[in-house]
C-alpha cells in the first residue's frame, strides 16, 4: 500500500498558498536504503493501510467546522524539576513523569533525564507568522529543565520535531536523539548532532545503561508537500532495570499495538495520544481518539498510561476540552480506572513506583 496522506496536515490552519510556497524549500532529506515491508525504495508506508488523497485534504479544508478555541489560557509554570531521580539509594526504582505540553514529557529514572518530542516554540509551523499557535505556555520553563541525556523523537512533523528547541538542547546538553530512519541527517544539516536513526523493531544500548527500541506506528511524515513519507515515523520504548516505558508518538489505531504489547510489554508506564482526531473520516488513519487510546492502553498491556497530544495546539476540529471529556467516557466503557489512564496539567508530575 502507499502512504496515508498526500499533503501536510500540521499547517492546515495556514493557507494553501503557505503550503505551496513557504514549505517548498523546507522538506526533509530523502532516506536511501533497502526495501522492506514498510519501505518501497522511495517512500515509507503503513502495511495494509489504504491511501488518503490530496483531494481528501482539500475536502476537509472546504468542509471544516472547527470548534472555537481560546486564544490564550493563562497558567503558571510548574516547579523546577529535580536535577535527577536517583539511580540508587532510597528509591532506586522510582520514576518521575512530568507533563510539559502536547507530546512533550520529561521522564526521570535511574539518574537519566529523557524528553519526548520536545516543543518550546510558539508555533508548530515552517514559518513564525502562521500555522498552529500554542494557547498555553509549556508547563516547565526551558531554563528550568535539568540536563537532558536522551531525546525520544517520534517523527518529523512540526509539532514533534521542533528544530529551534532541539538546537537549544543540543547546544546546552548534547543529548542522544533516538529517532526514525532519515531524520538524523536532517538534524545534522541544521547543526543538531547526536542523532541515531532506527528502523522499526531495532534497538540500541544507550551509554546510560538503558535500552532504546523503535517500534511501529500508523502515521506518516512530512516537512512540506514534497517530501511526504521520505523519513520514518514510529514510537519508542525505554527498557530499564525497573521496567519498560512506552511512548506511542502519533498513530492511528491498528493491530501494531497488540504486537508491541506482545513483544515488548507489559509496560510500567505509557504515553498515548488522545487528541487531534476530528473529523474521523479523515483523521482516523493517523490519530487515535480517546476510545481508541484506552484500547491501546489495554493492547500494549500498560500498568499506567498518560494521555498526551491535546490542549496546546489546535491541529484539528475537536474542542479544547473534548479529548479529556471523551477519555472519561472511554475509561468507563472499557472498565479502566482513572488511576490507570489519566491526564496531567502542564507542569504536574507522577511519581511511579513498583514494577508491572
Amino acid at each position: 500500500m502507499r502512504p496515508i496522506f498526500s499533503g501536510f496536515i500540521l499547517v492546515a490552519t495556514a493557507s494553501l498558498g503557505l503550503m505551496l510556497t513557504g514549505c517548498l524549500m523546507l522538506g526533509a532529506d530523502r532516506y536511501i536504503g533497502e526495501k522492506s515491508d514498510h519501505f518501497d525504495g522511495e517512500r515509507f508506508f503503513n502495511p495494509g493501510v489504504p491511501d488518503k488523497k490530496f483531494s481528501d485534504f482539500l475536502r476537509w479544508q472546504r468542509e471544516r467546522k472547527a470548534a472555537p478555541w481560546p486564544k490564550w489560557i493563562e497558567s503558571k509554570p510548574g516547579p523546577k524539576p529535580a536535577p535527577a531521580v536517583p539511580a540508587q539509594g532510597e528509591a532506586p526504582g522510582l520514576w518521575r513523569v512530568t507533563f510539559v505540553n502536547h507530546a512533550t514529557v520529561l521522564l526521570q529514572l535511574h539518574g537519566v533525564n529523557i524528553l519526548t518530542d520536545p516543543v518550546w516554540s510558539e508555533r508548530t509551523s515552517p514559518v513564525g507568522w502562521a500555522g498552529p499557535k500554542r494557547v498555553r505556555a509549556p508547563g516547565i520553563r526551558f531554563e528550568d529543565l535539568p540536563k537532558i541525556h536522551i531525546v525520544l523523537l517520534s517523527h518529523n512533523h512540526y509539532d514533534h520535531m521542533d528544530i529551534d528547541t532541539l538546537r537549544r538542547l543540543a547546544e546546552r546538553d548534547s543529548p542522544v536523539i533516538y529517532t526514525g530512519l532519515g531524520n538524523t541527517k536532517y538534524l545534522a544539516d541544521r547543526g543538531i548532532d547526536g542523532g541515531i536513526d532506527m528502523d522499526w523493531w531495532e534497538h540500541r544500548d544507550d551509554p546510560s545503561g538503558l535500552k532504546i527500541h523503535y517500534v511501529p506506528a500508523q502515521h506518516f511524515s512530512a516537512r512540506s508537500m514534497f517530501d511526504r513519507n521520505r523519513t520514518l515515523w514510529g514510537g519508542l520504548v525505554v527498557e530499564a532495570p525497573s521496567g519498560r516505558f512506552y511512548f506511542a508518538g502519533d498513530s492511528g489505531y491498528g493491530p501494531h499495538f497488540k504486537t508491541i504489547g506482545a513483544r515488548l510489554g507489559p509496560f510500567r508506564y505509557s504515553l498515548i495520544p488522545i487528541g487531534a482526531y476530528e473529523p474521523r473520516w479523515f483523521m482516523s488513519l493517523a490519530h487515535t481518539n480517546p476510545d481508541e487510546a484506552v484500547r491501546t492502553h489495554l493492547d500494549v498491556r500498560s500498568q499506567r498510561s498518560l494521555g498526551i497530544h491535546f490542549g496546546t495546539f489546535q491541529l484539528t476540529d475537536e474542542s479544547l476540552d473534548a479529548p479529556e471529556e471523551a477519555l472519561v467516557v472511554a475509561r468507563d466503557a472499557h472498565r479502566v480506572s482513572e488511576q490507570a489512564f489519566t491526564t496531567l496539567k502542564p507542569g504536574d508530575h507522577h511519581d511511579v513506583g513498583g514494577s508491572p
